[in-house]
């Protein structure tokens, strides 16, 4: 059995890592510079992020391989070295899955290709799937245990992702996409229909992560559950919003205030959670404390989302099909 597939029978809740991008400017990595050349260039480094996760209590990391396609690679005439530098990615991450003293899940990230594909841009849908073809057939031969499709705005670019891995392999996949237009993706898809097109296409798990922030991904979650109350979701939220003090990117969800998100996103109905842009080992530490005590009866019942799609009455606030699963 797939080590996805035992995590969901087994927990509840599972933990997943943060940020990569914001570990790797703590330690040096310049903006605008490609991440994915330090899989090769400094793989002990990537490493070591991996394992600060583990340590802080994450079940399942993603590999340093989120602008991994021809597309994005492009941009720092990076592309010929796809496979090199998604392989590399995986084995990084392998590295300090298979040194934990638990079972760690190693998920290949797959990220946007950049481009809008045809007929509102330019990039043929065909293209785009041969593109996602590549990265993952060479994330499945570094050793990823899951594809992880993630911080997508439109259903075609997914679709894209979803037929380019199973072109080449078998393994489970999960889908996130980014509502950060007010409870909406940049194409304008509604987490409902979201839910509709990923759930079709028969994925491990589907959800939401990046965004503009806690409250709004309280939104997409909640929306979600509201409409299938059996879903496997996701919540990877940011750290908060950012602001700019003393030309530094700060996010203002401290490690407390992302417990109490942990909390709350566990009690609207998803049951992989973990942190975005600005998160770090310290907030996932915070999260996987605040998780481990079960959700007491007020917090099931009196939780309601705070962000724009409840504030803008674009869901129900009532007909939930399918109950709330309780602490793990």
């Amino acid at each position: 059995m797939n080590p996805l597939h035992q995590l969901l029978q087994t927990q509840d809740t599972i933990v997943l890592d943060g940020a990569m991008g914001t570990m790797l400017f703590a330690a040096g990595l310049k903006q605008g510079d490609p991440p994915e050349v330090w899989n090769v260039e400094r793989p002990s480094a990537i490493t070591a992020v991996h394992q600060a996760y583990i340590d802080a209590g994450s079940q399942i990391v993603l590999t340093n391989s989120f602008g991994g396609t021809r597309y994005r690679l492009k941009l720092h005439n990076l592309q010929e070295r796809v496979a090199e530098l998604n392989r590399a990615a995986a084995h990084c991450a392998r590295r300090a899955a298979d040194a934990a003293a638990r079972p760690v899940v190693v998920a290949g990230s797959i990220g946007p290709t950049g481009e809008i594909l045809s007929p509102m841009g330019s990039l043929p849908f065909a293209d785009a799937r041969d593109a996602f073809a590549e990265q993952a057939a060479a994330l499945a031969e570094g050793g990823v245990d899951v594809l992880w499709i993630e911080t997508m705005s439109a259903l075609e670019e997914v679709q894209a992702a979803v037929e380019g891995i199973r072109r080449v392999t078998d393994l489970p996949i999960c889908a996130t996409m980014t509502f950060d237009t007010r409870g909406y993706t940049m194409m304008g898809v509604s987490p409902q229909q979201a839910l509709a097109a990923l759930s079709g296409w028969g994925l491990a798990a589907i959800g939401g992560n990046c965004g503009n922030g806690l409250e709004e991904i309280e939104s997409v979650i909640d929306a979600m559950h509201r409409v299938d109350g059996q879903a496997v979701l996701i919540a990877k939220s940011n750290a908060g919003i950012p602001r700019w003090e003393n030309n530094e990117l700060i996010y203002d969800g401290t490690p407390p205030i992302m417990a109490d998100y942990a909390r709350r996103i566990k009690g609207l109905g998803a049951r992989l959670i973990g942190g975005c842009c600005g998160s770090s080992p310290v907030h996932i530490e915070a999260m996987v404390a605040a998780l481990e005590r079960p959700l007491a009866p007020a917090e099931q019942t009196d939780l309601k989302p705070r962000g724009p799609l409840y504030e803008n009455a674009k869901i129900p606030k009532s007909g939930r099909r399918g109950g709330r699963r309780s602490g793990r």
